[in-house]
């Protein structure tokens, strides 16, 4: 089983919403998740410390957008020099290829593989989703909010010259995830967290506009 101070050392390259502190928060959550659920442990656990072990850095977005299949091969090799059996090899690859939300080529059919991508949503919304975002936004850099055009509104598509705001990838991204938890202990997570982070984005644009 790869250790945390073995995982700690893939990282070291990567933009402040996908470094180490991000595998860490998903770790525990995913182990909290797997207890409650009855899923296997140590699938669960591999798959949180590797599933962003290749392709997160911020500077190449094309490698991002593959990042779960690089990190999935990357595990591979990981697991196979510890002498794991090729179907638990297999199951861990699953949880990383189907934890992405932008990719839905590989839904996540196992309890482990929803578990991981649970884990990961999670720490995409409530206050530390809110830190990530905005950190997001900063490192860019973006404003963090803006207007969002009618045209994104309805289709999700930017107009000439929109910026993808903090706001943009709320309303496209964060505020849909609450949806898409698979896990009975994931969903009641989601809920609160879910309200804090819109009622923060409320609270952000009233005061903008100097309503507050």
């Amino acid at each position: 089983m790869p250790t945390i101070e073995q995982a700690r050392t893939w990282y070291t390259d990567s933009d402040p919403v996908h470094d180490f502190d991000h595998i860490l928060r998903v770790y525990k959550m995913a182990e909290r998740l797997a207890l409650a659920e009855g899923a296997d442990l140590e699938i669960v656990r591999a798959a949180a410390l590797l599933h962003d072990a290749e392709g997160s850095h911020l500077g190449d977005p094309t490698k991002r957008a593959t990042h779960q299949l690089a990190s999935a091969d990357f595990a591979a090799e990981v697991l196979s020099a510890e002498g794991w059996e090729t179907e638990r090899i297999a199951a861990v690859q699953h949880c990383i290829r189907a934890h992405r939300f932008r990719d839905t080529s590989e839904p996540p059919h196992t309890l482990e593989a929803q578990i991981l991508f649970d884990a990961d949503k999670l720490d995409a919304i409530g206050a530390v989703g809110i830190a990530r975002v905005i950190a997001y936004s900063a490192r860019t850099p973006r404003p963090f909010y803006a207007p969002p055009s009618e045209k994104f509104l309805q289709a999700g598509e930017l107009e000439a010259g929109e910026q993808h705001t903090s706001y943009h990838e709320h309303l496209f991204k964060l505020s849909k995830l609450k949806e898409r938890i698979y896990t009975k202990t994931g969903r009641a997570i989601a809920q609160e967290r879910h309200q804090y982070l819109d009622d923060f984005f409320k609270r952000l644009i009233a005061e903008w506009n100097g309503e507050l």
